[in-house]
């Protein structure tokens, strides 16, 4: 994404534009062992299963596992992961100076139509030799996967791509809520939501219910599609991912959509929101 010696825009803009930290355009990723890759399929499987688990109990559960790792390798691996334990605890971490945080704005809201609230994040997926993030974009209130997105680093380009992606095919949404991570809090984010007249909500620190719809997300698509397969690279990862979405929207009924699947429900939200209007 970034292009050395471009002859118009120097990298520092390039990065500012990204929502990257400059030195990360000369950096070249040294890959995790084999051991620690297996670490973190395992950390992912009892984050996802306990999400209120932060490195100590990661940590106590693989030693009791006969897994020889301390709680530094553990913290190492899960901000690596981009895990973080879903409980309240003391104000230990901050995003990076200067970036703005927002307000929660879905508390007593109540959702009732398609593209009053989108929700937005990103999660660990294991690939052969390796590991890669997938983002997506849901629509809170018929919980459609409106776009997703595969990087192998925790950039801000592979969301605004999603994001993008989402409001050329269904729209602008009312609300877009996000956890507050650098790339949801980066200058590129918020000003493309800002330019977009998109109302920005964040998640409060350690407030686990925040963002339960993609939480929920994350959940499905890892016990019904990520945690049955070995995949051998990002294509193998792109085409299955590409099958299970398809199927999660149009052919996976939910209980609370009136046992609807959500590309069927989302349609006919929206063509009631424009009969109303």
């Amino acid at each position: 994404m970034i292009e050395l010696g471009h002859p118009k825009i120097p990298v520092k803009r390039q990065c500012a534009l990204l929502g990257l930290a400059r030195s990360s355009a000369y950096y070249a990723p040294v890959g995790e062992s084999t051991e620690n890759l297996a670490l973190m399929r395992l950390i992912d499987e009892l984050y996802t299963l306990h999400p209120f688990y932060g490195v100590r109990q990661i940590t106590r559960r693989l030693r009791q596992l006969k897994h020889r790792v301390n709680f530094k390798r553990v913290r190492r691996l899960m901000r690596l992961m981009g895990l973080v334990a879903l409980c309240p605890k003391p104000n230990l971490s901050q995003p990076a100076p200067g970036h703005k945080i927002y307000p929660y704005l879905l508390r007593n809201l109540r959702v009732e139509r398609a593209n009053q609230v989108w929700c937005m994040d990103i999660t660990y997926v294991p690939i052969e030799g390796g590991f890669v993030y997938l983002c997506a974009v849901l629509d809170w209130h018929s919980r459609k996967v409106l776009a997703w997105g595969l990087s192998n680093s925790l950039d801000t380009a592979f969301c605004l791509q999603a994001l993008r992606e989402a409001i050329a095919e269904h729209g602008l949404p009312e609300i877009m809520n996000t956890d507050q991570g650098s790339q949801f809090t980066s200058i590129a984010f918020t000003e493309f939501l800002q330019d977009h007249s998109i109302h920005i909500s964040m998640d409060g620190r350690g407030r686990a219910l925040d963002n339960v719809m993609v939480e929920r997300l994350w959940r499905t698509v890892k016990y019904e599609e990520i945690y049955r397969r070995e995949y051998d690279n990002l294509r193998h990862l792109r085409a299955c991912l590409g099958e299970y979405f398809e199927f999660y929207n149009h052919r996976r009924p939910h209980s609370s959509l009136g046992e609807l699947s959500p590309a069927p429900f989302h349609a006919a939200c929206q063509s009631s929101n424009k009969s109303a209007a």
